[in-house]
């Protein structure tokens, strides 16, 4: 089901689909190392069952779908959706190789998409609900999709300050650049979802409960420095600033791979990560 420019969140469609989509599918193994261990460890708290009906929001590339198929079993399904054509080509063409059928990629808007009312056993999203134009309606639209004391869990980003991995690329590099325009703090991106008392009212508002909004810390990366460069030049605050200004990879090139060659271990770069593990339930009755 493919969504229209009527959408409200049709700015988002056209950017993930024309730009960060593309970008993604470049670098999805670079990205999915990355990003692993807070996708594990959300998983790991949601605990999917075999023979469960679960929705996975924002599924990009597929990597969680496929992890929460698994969990489920042949008997189980995953309904992923995402917004994001390129990236759903591979979701498919990833479930098909692991022969994963009871996973399903559904090209749709998880804010406006008409779900089956009460046909999941728990709702799922790795980095994937921080995008939504109204976040309220998104999640009382999944809300209702819902068993009855059904489960919600996501993984998003705490703030821009407490994620090393994200700041220190573009602070190094910030000197050589233009100045930029500071992001609007609730506006759809990568941080909307950053103050916990917001989502707390977002969610209660929307009719979850048991509403627990739970810190995880943990160190992210694992590629090699080239690419570490690579990425930071690609994706996050410095990626987005770069294609502003491509005139200034060049200038800045030096100055955050020296930074990033701070992190270097055994195991690749590696930096701290800080997120939120939200978890809530729909009412039993």
């Amino acid at each position: 089901m493919a969504e229209t420019a009527a959408n409200p969140n049709a700015a988002q469609i056209d950017y993930w689909n024309t730009m960060a989509g593309p970008t993604w599918v470049q670098f999805q193994d670079l990205l999915d190392r990355q990003l692993e261990p807070l996708g594990v460890k959300a998983i790991e708290i949601l605990a999917p069952r075999p023979g469960e009906a679960i929705a996975d929001v924002g599924c990009g590339c597929g990597r969680t779908s496929l992890q929460l198929a698994e969990r489920v079993g042949a008997a189980g399904s995953v309904t992923a959706l995402d917004i994001s054509r390129p990236m759903l080509e591979v979701a498919r063409k990833r479930a098909a190789d692991a022969g994963l059928a009871q996973a399903r990629f559904i090209e749709a808007d998880a804010q406006t998409v008409r779900l089956e009312p009460a046909r999941f056993d728990a709702v799922f999203s790795r980095f994937g609900v921080m995008f939504f134009n109204d976040p309220a309606a998104a999640f009382a639209n999944l809300r209702g999709a819902l068993k009855p004391g059904g489960r919600l869990t996501f993984v998003c980003w705490r703030p821009y300050l407490d994620n090393l991995w994200m700041r220190a690329p573009f602070e190094a590099a910030q000197p050589l650049l233009p100045p930029t325009t500071p992001a609007e703090p609730n506006a759809p991106g990568p941080f909307a979802f950053a103050d916990d008392a917001r989502v707390r009212g977002i969610l209660q508002s929307a009719g979850f409960e048991q509403i627990e909004i739970s810190p995880f810390d943990t160190a992210i990366g694992g590629s090699s420095l080239d690419d570490a460069v690579t990425l930071a030049f690609r994706v996050g605050p410095l990626g987005s600033a770069l294609r502003e200004h491509p005139q200034a990879v060049a200038a800045v090139t030096e100055a955050v791979r020296a930074e990033l060659a701070k992190h270097v271990t055994p195991d690749g770069v590696l930096m701290p990560a800080a997120v939120w593990i939200v978890q809530a339930r729909t009412p039993e009755v």
